[in-house]
């Protein structure tokens, strides 16, 4: 039976330790630095967007493996991001300041989708894409 493993932690920028939990599934290889960056953004976008870096709130990350997919659900405290802006797209000035996260995010996973509020991204990528190498067992 597959089962998502959930991971709940305060809304804090100190992402590397559960970043390395929430890829552990997968093999090392030039795949895994490309979800590396893509699932960093995610993080990173829900603690300074969705939670206002208050560490008082929290992010609640779900992951599951499954015979063809590795998924990841990144909820956040906030308010959701409305549906008009949750382009896939770089942002038209080169010098901006912000606009590159969900270009990056939709450049490193197979399939990217929001939560009808706005606070919760789920991304997945495809296990057949992963270098063709073997991930570890399906969580139990």
């Amino acid at each position: 039976m597959l089962r998502w493993t959930d991971y709940i932690t305060p809304s804090t920028l100190h992402l590397a330790p559960l970043l390395e939990l929430l890829l552990e599934p997968i093999a090392r290889g030039h795949a895994l630095g490309k979800l590396q960056l893509g699932l960093q953004e995610v993080l990173v976008n829900a603690v300074r967007h969705g939670n206002g870096c208050d560490p008082a709130k929290c992010l609640r990350v779900r992951r599951i493996v499954t015979p063809r997919w590795v998924v990841w659900q990144v909820q956040d405290e906030g308010q959701g991001l409305p549906l008009q802006q949750r382009l896939a797209r770089l942002p038209d000035c080169a010098e901006a300041r912000c606009g590159r996260g969900l270009f990056l995010i939709h450049h490193c996973f197979d399939d990217v989708r929001w939560s009808p509020r706005g606070n919760r991204l789920q991304v997945a990528v495809q296990r057949s894409r992963l270098n063709g190498r073997a991930l570890g067992n399906p969580d139990p």
